[in-house]
């Protein structure tokens, strides 16, 4: 396979979403996703263009709900209890890290997790490790699956290494492969023999968030290698690099994600078909 393309994952969803926000709209719901930002950061300003230009491309809808970055928690927590009463917005992106006048725990129990779009609350979380499907799962961590799901790479009795323990990919897309039948192990900072791991491995699942950290001597022939690694390319080079060396791994496995271009490419684009399922809910 080569160069597992992000964008073709994303273009299929996106069909699929295309008609099942047709058919919303002929019950007269339009799903809406409610963005709640705080400041101007780069990153924020990014994922949000990528978010609202997928909904515009399949119909849904979106609404900004901007803070100043020193705006207080009241002023926060205001915001967020009224996109959860707003029945018209049906999913909520709440943009994190908050800056440090804001506690994080209050500002996440404050959302519902009916409305949690990206697996912040613990109720979503709860719903992952439950498997008892309520809530969303972080929207990064799905479009590990939605990928493989995608290039039809069967997860059932396969060994699969992540390496990375984070809340936010680490462990959700554990249990979300552990959902699949898949054997998981979750190699970190204090693992032993990671190399030996990694090229036992039938999939590798790579989320430390440290560019150009890891290559082909972690890897075997036949393998596939999902880099969720999104880093500032070292030694002041211009543009994005993943955690995978992407260049001297490709020729060896069966098939790698890029970056740019792999899972930060699904990411909008299953972000919105979470917005889309919460709206068929609230019907």
């Amino acid at each position: 396979m080569g160069l597992l393309s992000g964008k073709d994952v994303a273009d299929a969803l996106k069909e699929c979403m295309k008609k099942d926000v047709e058919a919303l709209k002929a019950t007269g719901v339009t799903p809406t996703l409610g963005i709640i930002r705080m400041g101007e950061e780069p990153n924020d300003i990014s994922y949000e263009r990528g978010a609202t230009k997928t909904c515009e491309s399949v119909g849904a809808a979106v609404k900004v709900f901007a803070l100043p970055r020193d705006a207080s928690q009241e002023d926060l927590l205001k915001v967020i209890n009224q996109a959860n009463n707003d029945k018209g917005i049906h999913g909520v992106l709440l943009f994190r890290p908050l800056p440090k006048q804001i506690d994080d725990n209050a500002a996440r129990a404050a959302l519902l997790p009916n409305k949690d779009m990206d697996g912040i609350t613990d109720g979503s979380m709860a719903g992952i490790y439950s498997d008892s499907g309520a809530g969303f799962p972080p929207c990064t961590a799905e479009s590990v699956i939605k990928i493989l799901d995608h290039y039809k790479i069967d997860v059932a009795g396969k060994d699969i290494v992540v390496l990375g323990r984070s809340t936010v990919i680490g462990k959700p897309v554990s249990m979300l492969l552990l959902k699949k039948n898949g054997t998981v192990t979750i190699c970190h900072s204090k693992t032993k023999d990671m190399q030996k791991k990694t090229q036992a491995a039938d999939i590798v699942v790579v989320a430390m968030g440290r560019a150009w950290s890891v290559g082909k001597e972690c890897f075997k022939a036949g393998q596939y290698v999902i880099d969720v690694g999104v880093n500032a390319k070292p030694n002041g080079e211009k543009g994005t690099c993943g955690d995978v060396r992407t260049d001297e791994v490709e020729s060896l496995v069966a098939g790698v994600t890029p970056v740019p271009g792999g899972v930060g490419s699904v990411t909008s684009a299953n972000l919105v078909c979470h917005v889309i399922e919460a709206a068929k809910s609230a019907l």
